[in-house]
């Protein structure tokens, strides 16, 4: 079964990457495929990240870390977002020990109501818009430390009239090493297309992302590190704010001035693809986490107050055979959404004490 699925995966590749590493950052659909999925991952910068706890919310991003210890996992989870926004996921996964692990979700994010309104400001009644996900995913290990994985999304949106339908994949490719308490994974985002635009003959691109996340444990004490490189396709992410920068008298020549300012653009675009995080984990049943999305924090602060834009903070707990989690994450001085994550492994919420049997069946 191996040879086939890294032929088929290889080809994946091959065929969906013309229509992506192309498209520019602006102008995109679809753009709520970015947003994080779970509340560790909002707690942690806004960017997952691989790891060696079978979290399957990680998967959704980096499906070559599905694995049979998520078989029956399901994960739930909320955001409150800004306004009357709010979004969230489900998603279950499935082992299937000849053909690899595969997980369902549903992504969705509810824009709310709006008045409809003409030009003369006569209301025609509301109208709600919102997007969907429906995804399937792939992972299969190659070896003890090496696994590759895809998702295929069916996405579609509905913006009062208008409406779009389109197909993307994900690939993965992961490499944990539990020894070395190291896990790698690399991640082509949203290769795909629209199939049907909203407007005639106007096709819009997909918001492509190729990431590469890395965690390291420490063996001897307890927290865990990581780091996420993303839109690695695009090195200029930098934008016109449309500000007038105030004129700074530095002391030195014209040519010193302009060279520090190279390289301190050059220094400013590479932070702002690094999303850094910090796990604190004194127990199995107990953690906190720190992130940092420079990107976020020079593109959303306010420069004349101080504040934690693009900071994020959440914590987790195992209480009996639940896996609550909590993230919060600072966009703008306006707010800071809340994110809730429930997670589960459905062998163990059907467990038979009495007779040492689940009420599912694992896959033989």
């Amino acid at each position: 079964m191996k040879k086939p699925a890294v032929f088929l995966f290889l080809f994946m590749v091959l065929q969906l990457s013309s229509y992506s590493f192309g498209q520019r950052q602006s102008g995109r659909v679809y753009e709520f495929l970015g947003l994080p999925g779970t509340a560790r991952i909002t707690a942690l910068g806004g960017y997952a990240i691989p790891d060696l706890d079978n979290d399957l919310g990680m998967a959704l991003t980096y499906p070559a870390l599905l694995n049979k210890e998520m078989s029956y996992h399901l994960s739930l989870n909320f955001v409150d977002y800004f306004d009357d926004i709010n979004y969230g996921t489900v998603s279950l996964a499935r082992d299937f020990q000849n053909a690899g692990t595969f997980s369902l979700a549903m992504q969705y994010i509810d824009y709310g109501s709006f008045t409809e309104a003409d030009e003369t400001g006569e209301t025609y009644g509301e109208f709600t818009a919102g997007e969907y996900n429906f995804m399937i995913g792939w992972g299969m290990m190659l070896n003890e430390q090496f696994s590759i994985g895809s998702n295929i999304k069916a996405i579609h949106s509905t913006l009062h009239e208008y409406q779009s339908f389109g197909l993307a994949v994900d690939v993965s490719v992961a490499y944990r090493n539990p020894e070395r308490l190291l896990a790698i994974g690399l991640a082509a985002r949203n290769m795909g297309r629209q199939l049907t635009y909203y407007h005639t003959a106007n096709r819009e691109p997909l918001p492509f992302d190729l990431v590469v996340g890395i965690s390291k444990e420490l063996a001897n004490a307890p927290f865990r590190f990581s780091a996420t490189a993303h839109n690695l396709h695009n090195f200029d992410l930098t934008y016109e704010s449309g500000q007038l920068a105030p004129q700074q008298i530095s002391g030195f020549s014209p040519q010193e001035d302009d060279d520090r300012d190279k390289m301190a653009d050059i220094s400013d675009q590479l932070m702002r693809h690094l999303v850094f995080g910090v796990e604190f984990i004194p127990t199995d049943n107990f953690n906190f986490r720190l992130g940092y999305n420079y990107r976020r924090r020079q593109e959303m602060k306010i420069e004349s107050k101080i504040s934690t834009v693009g900071f994020s903070w959440g914590f987790g707990v195992r209480i009996s055979r639940f896996q609550l989690d909590y993230g919060r994450s600072n966009y703008h001085l306006a707010g800071a959404p809340n994110h809730i994550s429930i997670s589960t492994s459905l062998s163990d919420l059907f467990y038979r004490p009495e007779n040492n049997t689940p009420l599912i069946r694992e896959s033989q």
